[in-house]
């Protein structure tokens, strides 16, 4: 599995705990946040993929 798709994984799920917390607390910024990190962690864990199928993993 490439470094990638694991930082990736990471970014999502802490664009979701963000997201959510942002929701609970009415923080729309801390909202923002957690929703602009799920997006870049979706494309670095698509990268990711990316280099393990050319890699042939």
């Amino acid at each position: 599995m490439d470094k990638e798709r694991i930082e990736g994984s990471l970014n999502q799920a802490k664009g979701i705990v963000k997201e959510v917390a942002g929701k609970v607390s009415g923080d729309s910024k801390l909202e923002a946040e957690g929703k602009a990190d799920k997006a870049a962690g979706k494309i670095q864990n698509a990268v990711g993929g990316v280099k393990d199928t050319l890699r042939g993993k």
